[in-house]
């Protein structure tokens, strides 16, 4: 820093004489002044020069001027919470009504972002100076950022609605009312209830929201008395189906009321004053005996009620039907297939489901299939209203597409129709979500925000990082200046108030915290918590690390560490293996960490069996990083490791365990070592001693395609052409490039093994998820996840199954030669080293039964006694064991003669 600005600032702090008299005479040239000289500080890189000199100036003169102003700027400029310096003095300048200088200060702190004690100052240096339409813009900014401020609120919404702006002053007297519930003021949270329905008594769903949050906050006794003068309003406007529903939910807060049951029963004649049998059914239901359970006397009655002529019904075997006549105690329906159909009020009451006449079952049985597929098609968002309505206004996306496929949709059609389908469904303003229930979709009667749609859904979401995504959304599409914010924020604060050990939960909110202040600092709910104290008391990092379901959460986490942790080098190496990202491994190189990195390649290495992820991650990306070569195993090693892998995984997902991570590791290393090449070309570099072992290898392989492994013998063979455990495999080659030879029996049995997973355990096992779904809550359901994981595995043997039978040759038993040992011989051997004789049929893979001496010709011993003559010796090695045979007959299996 030069001594010339040292010396300048701190000659105008020795010089300056804090008098009564020098604060009126202060002018706004005065700070000005004293900005040009901050913005050399701004250039100097050493600023906390110039804040100590400021902060020992004040030891001696707490109200010095110039300290005041230089620190608090500088402290601002550098992101820095700590206005302090600057408050007191703004508060010297106002109690000196020094107003001009005091709104100068004010904007000055709000050139770095909002701040609630510049705003109010402001506001109050304005209405001073009897500027309201300042003093009101600036109100509109700080009650965007002081949750807490109710009465300003208020004072827009009023000033709005004198200025005839219905529609700002709603969206205010609305705020106003949500913060009056958090505070508890009922006779505020009234006068704005009654205020609103003067001006919006439409937004029933608004009402319905607010209601229970005013019955969660303060009481259910003043949530029903508010829903009563709601219930008036529509009562008034002879709004049936809306008086009834309002009914309803009083009637959740005291289901014993004897007046709502009476109201009730008023609004039904009103509503079905038409029907013919109104007055018998409410008898009928009891709906006037107050012995009765008002809400089933309810649903009894509007059960009833719905049975007139001419309206639709369903029966389970019978169909779509149509009332036909209702006469004393007997329904007349015409279904389908089964005309003038009677049948008595009660068994229809009980046997029949009422569909209304737009609902989606009633619309399949009176239009054609290609004009309900053009509707559905041309109109997604009546499509999708149809069938939420249909089923209780209340359905996800797998009962949409039941109704939709194959019936109307084809599956590809499906796909393309659902992905535009999910974006109405979260952007259009009439759709919403279940509060309890994210995934299940409503259609509202009034349309719904953007805003209040996300926020609802946070709300109905259980998992804690499911709503760290939602929370994010609503920051970055949204905005922190919503008055849904503080309640989602408050969700992620609430875990760092009450933990009592550091979990993924805790931590994660910590972060969150930390970016949002970090963003907007207004936001800081000043929580006394260091990341190094978090960090300190963590049992298991790399536990708590794995179960953090969020990537950027995790990047997050590890900045902090590296920022915060000394040994953040050891860390990373530690959290690598879970977590395979580059950003870990550049930040330890670009740290000069090379001998950390050497040891985490080769702990990985070492224990490929346990870090089977890292293994491949580390070998696939040694292009960008050229000195993991320099600690690898040499190539052999490293495909031996491979193989190995791919056997384990293969067994691993046989027996269900991983299996979804097995296959996808699995997947990996075939694409490697078959699809890029590398085996190949290893073995056609590789010695005849290290190409016998990698044959060998590969041969044990489970599930491995046998065409592939024919293939690379096939390579070993164009250079090794005397190694005695390929064989001669010209016989076989033709078939088994892509395909094996079969004989017809155990095609046929193939065949049937696909027939019955495809129509027996694939829809016994729709039917186990089906009832696993209706358990609910999929997310901890062990039935679900079960069948889910079986209808994986189901999956794949179908794929498997397919593509074997689609490449199997059969053969034809009329080519069948006894002059040299091929498929479908029998084979007697006279064993040299024991002197007995040993007897082999050769078939295929499908057939081979090894405890029948039954052999497949294209395992290692068959294969090596294809093409052998009677007489001819035989000597070959097969994983480390010598065999030595001479031929003595050949002649053709019983199977085909």
């Amino acid at each position: 820093m030069s001594s010339k600005t040292i010396d300048k600032i701190s000659h105008l702090l020795n010089e300056e004489k804090w008098t009564r008299a020098t604060i009126k005479s202060y002018s706004i040239t005065n700070f000005k002044d004293l900005d040009m000289l901050i913005d050399d500080v701004m250039d100097d890189e050493n600023q906390q020069e110039i804040v100590d000199i400021c902060e020992e100036h004040l030891h001696h003169t707490k109200n010095s001027i110039i300290a005041l102003y230089i620190s608090g700027i500088i402290s601002l400029s550098r992101h820095m919470i700590d206005d302090s310096n600057l408050m007191i003095l703004i508060n010297i300048f106002s109690d000196n009504h020094k107003w001009n200088i005091v709104e100068y200060l004010c904007n000055r702190i709000l050139e770095f972002g909002e701040n609630k004690f510049a705003l109010r100052t402001l506001s109050e240096c304005y209405e001073n100076e009897n500027e309201d339409d300042k003093k009101y813009e600036i109100w509109e900014r700080l009650v965007k950022i002081d949750y807490d401020e109710t009465e300003i609120v208020r004072h827009i919404a009023e000033k709005y609605e004198e200025e005839g702006n219905s529609e700002k002053a709603v969206e205010y007297y609305k705020k106003a009312v949500h913060r009056y519930v958090n505070k508890k003021l009922f006779a505020n949270v009234k006068e704005i209830w009654a205020k609103l329905l003067e001006i919006c008594p439409d937004d029933i769903d608004f009402y319905y929201h607010l209601n229970k949050k005013i019955a969660k906050n303060i009481s259910t006794e003043r949530a029903s008395q508010l829903l009563e003068e709601l219930y008036e309003y529509y009562k008034e406007r002879k709004e049936w189906d809306t008086a009834i529903d309002i009914l309803k939910n009083i009637l959740v807060y005291n289901s014993k009321d004897s007046d709502t049951r009476s109201e009730i029963i008023y609004c039904f004649r009103q509503k079905y004053s038409y029907h013919s049998q109104v007055e018998e059914y409410i008898k009928v239901s009891n709906l006037a005996q107050k012995w009765r359970n008002i809400n089933e006397a309810i649903s009894d009655f509007e059960k009833h009620i719905s049975f007139d002529a001419g309206n639709f019904v369903f029966h389970r075997s019978w169909g779509i039907g149509r009332i036909k006549l209702i006469k004393g105690d007997n329904v007349i329906i015409d279904f389908i297939k089964k005309r003038n159909h009677k049948m008595s009020l009660k068994m229809a009451v009980n046997a029949l489901t009422m569909l209304g006449k737009e609902h989606i079952w009633v619309i399949k049985s009176t239009k054609s299939k290609e004009e309900l597929r053009k509707l559905i098609k041309g109109d997604i968002g009546w499509a999708l209203k149809i069938i939420i309505k249909s089923f209780g206004n209340a359905v996800d996306m797998k009962r949409i597409k039941t109704e939709l496929v194959p019936g109307i949709l084809t599956p590809g059609e499906w796909t393309t129709w659902s992905n535009e389908a999910r974006k109405i469904l979260k952007t259009d303003s009439d759709f919403g979500n279940l509060p309890d229930k994210v995934d299940f979709f409503v259609v509202r009667d009034t349309p719904i925000t953007y805003e209040e749609k996300t926020f609802n859904k946070f709300k109905a979401e259980n998992n804690f990082f499911t709503k760290v995504k939602t929370f994010q959304d609503f920051m970055d599409d949204i905005s922190v200046e919503s008055d849904y914010f503080p309640e989602m924020f408050v969700y992620f604060t609430n875990y760092l108030i009450t933990f009592s050990a550091v979990n993924e939960y805790v931590i994660s909110s910590y972060l969150l915290m930390e970016m949002v202040i970090n963003r907007f600092p207004h936001m800081n709910p000043n929580m006394q918590i260091e990341f190094k104290d978090l960090y300190e008391n963590i049992e298991d990092l790399t536990g708590l690390f794995l179960k953090i379901n969020d990537t950027d959460l995790k990047k997050m986490f590890l900045d902090r560490i590296k920022k915060e942790i000394e040994t953040w080098p050891e860390i990373f190496a530690e959290l690598f293996p879970v977590f395979l990202n580059k950003y870990i491994i550049d930040s330890l190189y670009k740290a000069g960490k090379k001998e950390i990195i050497k040891k985490l390649v080769l702990k990985i290495q070492e224990n490929y069996k346990d870090y089977r992820e890292a293994f491949i991650w580390i070998y696939k990306n040694s292009e960008d990083y050229p000195f993991f070569e320099k600690h690898f195993y040499e190539d052999e090693k490293v495909l031996v490791n491979m193989i190995h892998l791919l056997d384990i995984t293969y067994r691993e997902t046989i027996n269900k365990r991983n299996v979804s991570t097995n296959k996808k590791i699995n997947r990996q290393i075939s694409i490697f070592l078959f699809k890029e090449k590398r085996l190949e070309n290893f073995l056609r570099e590789a010695d005849k001693e290290t190409v016998i072992r990698m044959i060998s290898l590969i041969d044990d392989v489970q599930g491995l395609d046998p065409s592939m492994v024919v293939d690379l013998k096939n390579i070993v063979k164009e250079k090794y052409a005397d190694i005695a455990f390929i064989g001669q495999i010209e016989e076989i080659e033709t078939f088994s490039r892509g395909g094996i030879i079969v004989t017809e029996a155990a095609l046929d049995k193939k065949k049937l093994e696909l027939k019955n997973i495809l129509e027996v355990e694939i829809p016994l096992n729709s039917k186990e998820i089906g009832s696993a779904i209706e358990l609910g809550d999929l997310k901890e359901n062990a039935e679900y996840k079960a069948g889910k994981e079986k209808q994986e595995l189901l999956n794949i043997a179908v794929g498997k199954l397919k593509e074997e039978i689609e490449k199997c040759k059969v053969f034809d038993p009329s080519t069948a030669d006894t002059s040299k040992v091929s498929f479908g011989n029998v084979v007697e051997l006279k064993n040299k080293e024991t002197g007995k004789t040993e007897i082999y049929t050769i078939l295929g893979p499908w057939e081979s039964s090894p405890e029948e001496n039954i052999i497949s010709y294209l395992a290692p011993f068959g294969n090596a006694l294809l093409n052998a003559k009677k007489g001819d010796k035989l000597e070959f090695v097969i994983n480390d064991r010598n065999y030595n045979f001479k031929v003595e007959k050949i002649k053709i299996s019983e199977i085909f003669k």
